[in-house]
């Protein structure tokens, strides 16, 4: 071959591989991209409802710690990368008190709870006890009724909790303290637990049912239907349901206001399909009633569910992180 002709297959090589990687730019340019905290299994359903009503590669999913993406939106509002959010509702009303920085959404559904216009819910968590039940039994250790049991000097080195500070699980665990006990004497319950829990205090909030699935503890505490999907697996797995509540918190879904008004058109469509059609699977997986007509089966009612009695926001996070810390001082961690 000549160098004539080498040079234009150089060049008609060259041509087709620029035009290739700019079809693969544009479509990654119009990709919609959406920040999750939720876990593998809520994308999973997320991803499914969205590739079977044709947005397959449409859209790229990325995940987050719920305090890495709070942070991320409080930090940057509408120049956030995102398109779309999946997020705990509190946060996202803290962003959009301090950034205006979601559009309104709609859907045909009503909402059992009253919720800002800009954000659908999508799926419900709450907070209980869990216990190994073979555990239990080879301990000798009596079956907990109460959070405020698990202080007592038996179950020492035997308690997994999540972190306030790492994990919104944790939260749930601190609003049934102070709900019940108050700030003073539930600070004090809180420091005798930590006692307790010694070594297992854990970052994530799937951290606690892990370990007592495999017996390195016997109590733990922290999303009830993790706790009733190891029961129905035939794990010895007993979910309580404290006397103290059990709390709830919300993850919802939000778009992001965009100065092109085609891909916030996009985006909207795409997040008012996932908080309609996702719901079905949702609530199998996190059964929690959140819209009207939904219900959820005697076992996965929990006997002591409660709300805190004001709304939840970011600046009442920092205040019972605030009083996570104080305990741990208490308790001499």
């Amino acid at each position: 071959m000549n160098s004539k002709v080498l040079g234009l297959f150089a060049s008609g090589s060259l041509a087709l591989l620029l035009a290739a990687c700019g079809d693969n730019q544009s479509t990654a340019d119009n990709q919609v991209i959406i920040y999750s905290n939720a876990d593998d299994e809520a994308i999973e359903i997320m991803e499914n409802v969205l590739d079977s009503n044709g947005y397959e590669d449409q859209y790229v999913i990325q995940s987050f710690g719920t305090s890495e993406l709070g942070g991320k939106m409080l930090a940057e509002g509408t120049s956030i990368e995102a398109d779309i959010v999946t997020m705990a509702s509190y946060y996202i009303d803290s962003a959009q008190a301090e950034h205006n920085m979601f559009i309104d959404l709609s859907a045909e559904a009503s909402t059992l709870d009253t919720v800002s216009s800009y954000q659908l819910p999508v799926l419900g968590n709450v907070g209980s006890i869990f216990v190994n039940t073979q555990v239990i039994a080879d301990k000798g250790l009596a079956m907990p009724k109460s959070i405020k049991d698990l202080i007592d000097p038996q179950y020492k080195d035997l308690i997994a909790i999540p972190n306030i500070l790492d994990s919104s699980t944790g939260w749930l665990l601190v609003q049934a303290i102070i709900g019940e006990y108050g700030e003073e004497e539930g600070k004090q319950v809180f420091a005798d637990l930590i006692k307790n829990v010694g070594p297992h205090l854990e970052s994530s909030g799937s951290g606690p049912i892990k370990k007592v699935q495999t017996g390195e503890v016997a109590v733990g505490f922290g999303l009830r239907a993790q706790a009733v999907d190891a029961n129905e697996e035939g794990l010895p797995i007993e979910y309580i349901d404290p006397t103290e509540g059990n709390f709830a918190l919300v993850e919802s879904i939000a778009v992001i206001d965009q100065e092109v008004e085609e891909e916030e058109k996009k985006a909207k469509e795409m997040a008012e399909l996932i908080a309609k059609e996702a719901r079905t699977e949702l609530i199998k997986q996190y059964p929690v009633a959140l819209y009207e007509g939904e219900t959820v089966s005697a076992q996965d009612t929990p006997a002591y569910l409660k709300q805190w009695e004001s709304t939840l926001t970011v600046d009442l996070l920092k205040e019972h992180e605030t009083f996570f810390k104080n305990a741990q001082t208490l308790g001499g961690k």
